[in-house]
Parts: C-alpha cells; structure tokens; sequence
C-alpha cells in the first residue's frame, strides 16, 4: 500500500490517551528511520510524539554502551543491573509522563532488546520480562524489524564507524533467534529487508489493524 493512500486512512482513534510503540531487532534494521517516518506521519495529523532510545545517555546505560564501545562487555549480571536501572530512570523519568500527558512514545528498543540480547548471553528471557514487567508499562505495540542477519552485518559494515562488542555475526543470529522465538501479543513481525516506504506502509497498516488507529 502506497505511503500517500495511508496518510488519508489514519486518524487517532483517542488523542486524550498515550501510546507506547516500540520498535526492535537486530542492529541495522533501520529503527530510528521508521521511528523517524513514524514520528513526522502521526504529527502531521495532529498527535504529540516523545521519542527515546533505550540503553539511554544516563549513567547507567553510558556503562554498558562505553563497555560495548571498547569491545569487552559488561558481565551479564552486571549489564543486567545497569540496564533495570536505566531502564527504570527512563520509564519514572520520561516515558510514564509523556503517556500521562496523552502522547503517543515512539522507543527505540525496550525490554524486549533485553531479552534478546541478554538472553543470547544465557540469561533466562522469562526471568528477564519478569524483573521489567515490575515497573516497566508494557507496550500497545512492538515492531520486530526483521532482516537477514547478513543485510544487518552489510549495514553494519557500510556505517564505517566498526562493529561494537555486540555487533558480532554469530551473536546477532541468536539474538534473531529469540526475537522469532517471542510470543507476546503485542510483538508483531515486519519484514524490513525491503524499500523503508514498503515497511513503512506495513508499520502503518499494522497500527489500522490494532485499533491503534481507524480511518
């Protein structure tokens, strides 16, 4: 479906009430680009977007983006913490009142990053939503951007700035292996391997198809 023909179809169903969306996957499946679209689409007609990213430039997420960096991670337990802690200044910090305030956030990974990526690490997936679901909200609805583990190394490779601790082939296959393997209702699979107008018309028709929007 055309972009053009989707920008007449939406409407917010309730601009009085937020939204929390969340897009996910592997490195270089193009998430700050649809978040990006996402964000210009919906204010466009009328609806106040937040938009964040997850780990954060906070003290905690700064840990175990500059361990990653160097090329030597965190140990798991210790990059699990950092995280919870990261995550629960962003969720006490911005999310909840930006939802509060009727808007609709737009993150750039969440909770389910952390599953994937910790949990390819060896730390249990379950134990992992658990520990967020605690004091995290959970998201109206989540992305999974999913491209071939071969395009999101190419990518990788074509943004000249090196691969970091967590950008490795065979990690990033068991990362796409337990995004697939997620089974929550709000998680919904887009292929992102195409043209970004062809996914982001399936993003948008997605949200039609939730009830996030109606036209």
């Amino acid at each position: 479906m055309l972009l053009g023909v989707m920008t007449q179809a939406l409407q917010p169903l309730d601009g009085a009430r937020g939204r929390l969306i969340v897009f996910e996957g592997i490195d270089g499946t193009g998430k700050s680009t649809h978040i990006r679209l996402l964000k210009e689409f919906l204010e466009a007609r009328g609806v106040v977007v937040w938009t964040g990213f997850e780990p954060t430039r906070g003290e905690w997420g700064m840990r175990v983006r500059r361990a990653a960096m160097s090329g030597v991670r965190l140990g798991v337990e210790e990059e699990v913490e950092c995280l919870l802690r990261d995550r629960r200044e962003h969720v006490e910090g911005c999310i909840l009142p930006a939802l509060g305030r009727g808007e609709w956030v737009l993150l750039d990974r969440y909770y389910l990053s952390m599953m994937a990526y910790q949990g390819a690490s060896g730390v249990d997936m379950q134990r992992i939503r658990a520990l967020n679901e605690e004091f995290a909200p959970v998201p109206d609805l989540a992305f999974w951007l999913d491209i071939p583990v071969e395009l999101s190394m190419r990518r990788i490779a074509e943004r000249g700035q090196g691969a970091d601790a967590f950008e490795k082939r065979a990690f990033q296959e068991e990362v796409a292996r337990l995004y697939a393997a997620m089974d929550m209702p709000f998680v919904q699979r887009i292929d992102a391997a195409g043209p970004p107008e062809q996914t982001q018309a399936a993003i948008r028709a997605e949200l039609v198809r939730r009830g996030l929007c109606c036209g």
